[in-house]
């Protein structure tokens, strides 16, 4: 998930089923939002649960209809995964999540001033005095 502008957020899950998927949307998307997606039939749920959606249909090759689209997202699994083939070759499944983890701090990094080492240890100190 990711909100335009704004931090990317990823999750492994056991499946794409809508039991599975909506509650990770309900607890993370605010009511307000305006929710931009592929036709992927379990979205069909959103407006039920109060979401104004749109959709854009990749099917038919639209990729954008007015504000909607879904290229941010996009944009970061096209980095995400040439970064894994490139860097790593390949991810284990004990491990996606950490992969998973390190791209979306590189992700929401990206426009930082302070050099993404600098912004790594900074980050990690925090993590050790809270542990």
């Amino acid at each position: 998930m990711i909100q335009r502008g704004n931090r990317l957020e990823t999750r492994i899950v056991a499946n794409v089923k809508a039991n599975t998927l909506m509650p990770i949307v309900a607890d993370n998307v605010a009511k307000t939002a305006e929710v931009y997606t592929d036709e992927f039939r379990v979205y069909k749920a959103l407006p039920t649960m109060g979401y104004s959606h749109q959709t854009v249909s990749h099917a038919e090759k639209i990729y954008v209809v007015g504000n909607a689209h879904t290229n941010t997202l996009e944009g970061f699994w096209s980095l995400c995964k040439n970064g894994i083939r490139g860097v790593y070759h390949a991810v284990s499944a004990t491990y996606l999540q950490h992969y998973l983890n390190e791209y979306s701090f590189r992700y929401n990094h990206r426009n930082n001033v302070m050099p993404m080492f600098l912004s790594f240890l900074k980050r990690a100190v925090v993590f050790e005095r809270a542990g």
